[in-house]
């Protein structure tokens, strides 16, 4: 799971969290590491990743892509948010409540 946090409209996926680009490893892994970095707004290399809430929706459908094609787990593509923060409208179908 992704755990996420939620600030000024911007969420972020901790780094830990994040999917690992590997050279020369799996073409899906790779593909999921480019696809959340080219749709996110800040991405440091030893940091939390950020995305605007103008991705939300390409966002959710992004990672819904991704656990029904079989090739990576809901455990890998869902977000994880505190209880204490609303899981946004845009995001309900790939998030739950750590």
């Amino acid at each position: 799971m992704r755990v996420v946090a939620l600030q000024d409209d911007i969420l972020c996926i901790h780094q830990d969290d994040l999917p690992p680009y590997k050279k020369g490893g799996s073409v899906v892994r790779n593909s999921y590491f480019w696809a959340l970095k080219s749709i996110a707004c800040y991405t440091p290399r030893q940091g939390d990743w950020e995305f605007d809430r103008v991705v939300w929706v390409a966002l959710g459908r992004m990672l819904m892509a991704f656990t029904t094609s079989g090739y990576l787990g809901s455990s890998e593509t869902t977000l994880e948010f505190p209880e204490a923060i609303a899981i946004p409208e845009s995001l309900r179908s790939v998030a739950t409540y750590l």
